[in-house]
């Protein structure tokens, strides 16, 4: 059965729907040894020779699908090199064997829990705002934010790059000495430096952030820098957590 190349290559675990479009725009990617520079191509992951950069992705395609929870550290980046020689996180999850990317990002200064798997087709569905997939942050801001400010971010807010979708806003915790609040937010997408730019529009800077929860996924039990990886029942309820859309294949 035939399907679109980037979607072959997403399920085989070469990276994201959308990384894997880049790889054939770029050509990087063969089919039965022709060189493929455009998206729309379709093949059979059965029959047809898939390359990316001359190496196999068949055999990848047959790999089991697995899922691994991080709790990332500040500091580090997301990424799993840098030409810079600076901490990526993949120096955080090197008992792994298999090829893994993350799912989504977290920025240098944010810590929290990051996924990251080997399907690339779940990768894009867990990103995709279209799914809804929510994510859970503690934002320490400086000052607290009064009510109406917080009604902002719930109903989505103007930044450079477009409104917001409608986030999930409540006071977690105050500090009146300190003249700071810790304020959850959940967010159904994934732009960058969101919650500390919807926070800076509303005139308040993050001091600290962190991600607690990905879904049904959470930071319980996990120490900062640990990884694990998840259970096939932890997984399925991954899948679960992602809307189905109609008309979405």
């Amino acid at each position: 059965m035939e399907e679109r190349l980037q979607k072959i290559m997403a399920n085989a675990g070469v990276a994201s729907r959308r990384k894997c479009e880049q790889y054939i725009l770029e050509g990087k990617v063969q089919v039965n040894g022709e060189t493929v520079e455009t998206l729309g191509i379709k093949a059979n992951p059965r029959k047809d020779i898939i390359t990316v950069n001359g190496r196999p992705i068949n055999k990848l395609a047959q790999a089991d699908k697995i899922v691994v929870a991080l709790h990332k550290p500040k500091g580090v980046i997301t990424s799993m090199s840098d030409p810079e020689g600076r901490k990526t996180v993949k120096d955080f999850i090197k008992g792994i064997k298999t090829r893994v990317y993350p799912i989504g990002r977290l920025d240098y200064d944010t810590e929290g829990l990051l996924l990251f798997t080997n399907d690339g087709e779940l990768a894009n569905r867990l990103t995709h705002p279209r799914h809804h997939v929510g994510k859970i942050y503690w934002a320490t801001v400086k000052g607290v934010p009064h009510g109406d400010a917080l009604e902002k971010l719930k109903h989505g807010i103007m930044l450079e790059d477009g409104m917001t979708q409608p986030a999930e806003v409540e006071y977690h915790d105050v500090d009146l000495e300190k003249n700071e609040a810790t304020i959850s937010i959940i967010i159904y997408e994934g732009r960058n430096r969101q919650v500390r730019r919807m926070f800076e529009a509303i005139g308040h800077k993050v001091i600290r952030l962190r991600r607690i929860q990905f879904g049904n996924i959470t930071l319980h039990g996990l120490a900062r820098g640990k990884h694990r990886l998840l259970t096939k029942s932890e997984i399925n309820e991954l899948k679960q957590s992602i809307k189905t859309i109609s008309g979405d294949k």
